[in-house]
């Protein structure tokens, strides 16, 4: 009877873990993916590609022939995410800027046609829209710096496997904020993130989450030598995404022509002796202010050398280019000057260059 009255209380021991076990296993990970699996889509892409041919034995035979350019349409694939429920999406440049066709698959299998709102190839940021029959799940930013250590969690469609399926987690941690590249292509990576999360092909478009289940970056490329990945992949900052959606969603572009009045280039060697600077001194000589500008008003004069803007080190004119390239005509810059052997602070406020 004791025996018996053992077995008994054991299976209910058991039973009652069961709910306790089934609890645990939900975290703040899960609770953040159930949250915004979905509103993480599939972006499928068909673009049209000149291609160049070259008849290989038109050198063979002394014929001179010329090459052969022909349109071809390709098919591609990446991710992206809902940004309102009435069917803003965004995803990169690079995945949709240049489709002919775009065809956004959700997670519950619905498959709807979208418009290219807009995009900006500088930060490789697209912004879509699709007319669903209802509202839709949609996603918020955290624009707040990510703290380096946090759960970062990337959602997407890895080389195109979950069309119209549950997007596919992976989950690292944010590796590093604030990450710089030089220009690549025309596009300028600023202020990334880094995450170890595992991003391949066809993750580009889609959220890097925090344990919240907010928008902390568009994931958009990779470090790799295999072409897979190996833990270093990064996004474009959910403020910087925010900020661009909004502007694509008003005018379609990003508007960055704005006028200074100054005329720049870069210093030599010769430069630097003629004017007793130490031949360390990296900047930009001022050559010339054009009259009633900008450059003019904010006191800057010709042998001015700027060597910062906005607290940075420039010493090219792509530097100066990708310093600004989050400032809009109206927007007050710092600009870091030697002159005289002095160093001051001028500020500039770049006009319309219309």
């Amino acid at each position: 009877m004791r025996r018996l009255l053992v077995c008994l209380l054991l299976i209910a021991g058991a039973a009652s873990a069961q709910p306790d076990l089934a609890a645990s296993r939900r975290t703040a990970i899960t609770r953040a993916v159930e949250t915004a699996g979905p509103a993480v889509v599939s972006i499928n892409v068909i673009e049209v590609r000149q291609v160049r041919y070259r008849d290989p034995f038109a050198d063979f035979f002394g014929a001179r022939v010329p090459d052969r350019v022909y349109q071809q349409q390709v098919q591609g694939v990446g991710s992206g995410f809902v940004v309102s429920a009435d069917g803003y999406i965004v995803t990169n440049d690079h995945v949709a800027g240049q489709a002919t066709r775009i065809t956004v698959a959700f997670p519950n299998g619905d498959q709807l046609a979208a418009t290219l709102v807009g995009s900006d190839p500088e930060t490789d940021i697209a912004l879509l829209k699709v007319e669903p029959d209802g509202p839709l799940p949609f996603l918020a930013f955290d624009d707040q710096t990510p703290v380096v250590g946090e759960w970062a969690i990337a959602l997407g469609n890895p080389f195109g496997l979950f069309e119209a399926a549950e997007p596919s987690v992976t989950v690292g941690v944010v590796s590093a904020v604030g990450r710089d590249f030089p220009a690549q292509q025309g596009r300028t990576f600023r202020d990334m993130i880094q995450t170890d999360a595992a991003i391949n092909s066809g993750n580009s478009g889609g959220p890097l989450l925090n344990a919240l289940g907010q928008v902390i970056g568009m994931n958009t490329f990779i470090y790799s030598q295999s072409g897979g990945s190996v833990g270093l992949g990064f996004a474009v900052p959910a403020w910087r995404v925010r900020q661009v959606v909004a502007e694509l969603r008003r005018g379609g572009r990003v508007d960055r022509s704005f006028y200074t009045g100054l005329n720049v280039r870069p210093l030599t060697d010769r430069l630097l002796a003629a004017m007793d600077l130490p031949r360390a001194t990296r900047g930009l000589i001022v050559s010339s202010v054009d009259a009633d500008s900008p450059a003019e008003r904010a006191g800057l004069r010709a042998y001015d050398v700027i060597v910062s803007i906005a607290g940075e080190a420039v010493a090219t004119n792509e530097d100066v280019r990708q310093r600004l390239v989050d400032y809009r005509a109206g927007d007050t810059v710092d600009l870091g000057v030697l002159r005289d052997g002095r160093r001051l602070t001028v500020r500039l406020t770049l006009a319309s260059s219309g």
